[in-house]
């Protein structure tokens, strides 16, 4: 057993409190934002469009991981609406962040007419970076309780103001979705260097297909409300996108076997040699040329 004996409180002056949970999503989002600028420079896009898409990924990626987290929560949320504007007291949901950060930095990519397929390859590499750096301040808390445990790596949250269960030992589920963040990382990269598919945006989709292949079962380890059939919110989106970004991938893949190597109009014009492009010289009389005038 490992016990985790931290204050989920960092820094406390007066009202401004920072959480270890606040510095390490802080980093995640420096950290993501870091990496897909590198790979994006890399690949011939401008610093500029980088930061402008990754500006619009954040919000979009807070949006969706607010509203997630508030239909995840309604009964709580119905009875203070306005506890749904109280972003800085928690409540973020990842799944929220995987789909509104893409989305929000695609519409600018589109508005902008930049290549979105491209620019979700190497932004999915930044995101899956950032969740993992963030995850790590979930550790430290011990938000989003794992399951009751008695194997020699369960953890016990030992401190007071710890938001796990008080000297529990549980699955440090947070734990288990950080090392597979890791892996997945490790994999799409070499993808994306190995140049592996064949289609833009397929290491995109591949992230995420494994991202939700883990998550389904790392869902197991943790004590998260029950949705629909048993399962978990999380676990039915981890199916839903995961057999989504599934079928796409298939669907790029065979549209890139079927598209031919070139074609007659893609192919560029054959020169042709002037004999047999001109018509050949007219033969005229002798007779019926023109004069020519002497000096």
């Amino acid at each position: 057993m490992i016990d985790i004996h931290i204050d989920p409180i960092l820094i406390q002056l007066g009202p401004l409190v920072i959480t270890w949970h606040g510095l390490f999503t802080a980093l995640g989002v420096l950290g993501g934002i870091w990496l897909a600028t590198r790979l994006g420079i890399e690949r011939g896009f401008s610093e500029d469009d980088i930061m402008s898409v990754a500006l619009w990924g954040v919000v979009g990626g807070i949006v969706g991981a607010r509203l997630m987290h508030v239909v995840d929560q309604w009964a709580y949320y119905a009875r203070d609406p306005l506890a749904i504007l109280r972003v800085n007291e928690g409540g973020l949901a990842i799944w929220g962040s995987i789909i509104g950060g893409p989305l929000g930095g695609a519409i600018y990519a589109w508005r902008r007419g930049l290549s979105i397929p491209k620019m979700l390859d190497f932004g999915g590499l930044g995101l899956i970076l950032g969740m993992a750096i963030g995850r790590l301040g979930d550790v430290i808390n011990g938000e989003h309780h794992g399951s009751d445990a008695g194997v020699p790596w369960s953890v016990r949250y030992t401190h007071p103001n710890t938001l796990g269960d008080l000297n529990v030992p549980v699955h440090l589920a947070v734990g288990y979705e950080l090392i597979m963040d890791v892996l997945v990382l490790a994999v799409c990269t070499w993808l994306l260097y190995r140049r592996a598919f064949p289609r833009d945006g397929m290491v995109f989709w591949a992230m995420i297909a494994l991202y939700s292949l883990g998550r389904f079962f790392v869902q197991f380890f943790r004590l998260d409300t029950p949705f629909l059939w048993g399962l978990s919110q999380a676990q039915l989106l981890s199916f839903a996108v995961g057999a989504i970004a599934v079928w796409i991938l298939v669907y790029l893949a065979s549209s890139s076997r079927r598209r031919p190597a070139a074609t007659n109009d893609d192919a560029s014009p054959t020169p042709v040699a002037a004999s047999t492009s001109s018509p050949p010289p007219t033969m005229v009389a002798a007779d019926e040329r023109e004069p020519v005038e002497r000096a």
